[in-house]
């Protein structure tokens, strides 16, 4: 991998991460379409523990103060029906399907899940998907003719059966297209969550599998899987974008609503789908391992 391909993908997976349209996916993508390798579901992992450091920085205060008292909860200085505490429990509750998962698939996810045709099927299905969540979320902020203002959750009516149901949400991630904010924002929006908290929890359940994941796909780095420096360096330029994207995503959403992303998401899968259908792009593209 070149000093200019680490850059460049180090640019998209901060761009990405973030927003409701696959990180996982774009980087794919840009390899394919650059005519480059496909830098792998490593190189992937580890260049998320960059973006990952932006979510410690920026929630660095919730995160601090429900960690202190998540542990405080563990030795009885802190109630255990304190929020924050739970959130502790629920974090870790929520963690659990995509790390057995994560282990399960293993194989396929490094494998027959990057095909680019499954790629544009998710963009599309999960386009649909968000849309749907989106416009219900709209429709109960709103009102309309015949109905009042629905009052939606935060993040302080979130219980075990919610906290899984994300985690499964978050899990669907695995397969590249999905989208990890994507997928949990869905599960939120359509679980009555608001767009804020269904983002800020989101952004939360995503630290300990992506440092989990990360670290866990190092041992290739050092076997000379991933090339070092480049992952590094892309590392570190996902980690200055990916800041800068949280900050204004976590903006936009309080009065915006996710349909531009819905309608990219389509439209790439649509493109996709065309390139491959024509020949102009093989499914299996960029696949081997550079």
């Amino acid at each position: 991998m070149s000093w200019l391909e680490s850059f460049i993908l180090g640019l998209v997976q901060g761009l990405t991460e973030f927003l409701p349209i696959s990180s996982s996916a774009h980087l794919r993508l840009t390899a394919a379409f650059a005519g480059w390798h496909d830098p792998g579901a490593a190189f992937t992992a580890i260049t998320q523990i960059g973006t990952e450091a932006a979510v410690l920085i920026y929630f660095r205060k919730d995160i601090a103060r429900i960690l202190s008292a998540w542990f405080g909860s563990l030795f009885g200085k802190v109630p255990r029906s304190d929020h924050d505490a739970q959130m502790g429990w629920l974090v870790i509750v929520g963690s659990i399907p995509i790390g057995v998962l994560g282990v399960t698939f293993k194989d396929q996810i490094e494998g027959p899940f990057r095909d680019l045709r499954l790629i544009a099927t998710t963009l599309i299905v999960m386009g649909i998907v968000l849309g749907i969540a989106d416009r219900l979320a709209a429709r109960d902020e709103t009102g309309g003719k015949h109905r009042a203002v629905r009052r939606r959750k935060d993040l302080r009516e979130l219980g075990v059966r919610d906290g899984l149901i994300y985690g499964i949400c978050q899990a669907m991630a695995l397969i590249p297209g999905v989208s990890r904010s994507g997928a949990t924002i869905s599960g939120g929006l359509l679980m009555g969550y608001t767009r804020e908290s269904a983002a800020r929890y989101s952004f939360l359940l995503a630290i300990p599998a992506v440092l989990a994941s990360g670290a866990f796909e190092l041992k290739d780095a050092s076997e000379g899987h991933v090339s070092w420096g480049p992952t590094i360096f892309a590392t570190i330029i996902a980690f200055i974008v990916g800041y800068a994207v949280i900050a204004w995503f976590m903006k936009f959403i309080t009065t915006k609503s996710f349909m531009p992303f819905v309608y990219y998401r389509i439209l790439l899968g649509i493109v996709l789908i065309a390139l491959v259908a024509t020949g102009a792009l093989s499914p299996h593209a960029g696949e081997s391992a550079g």
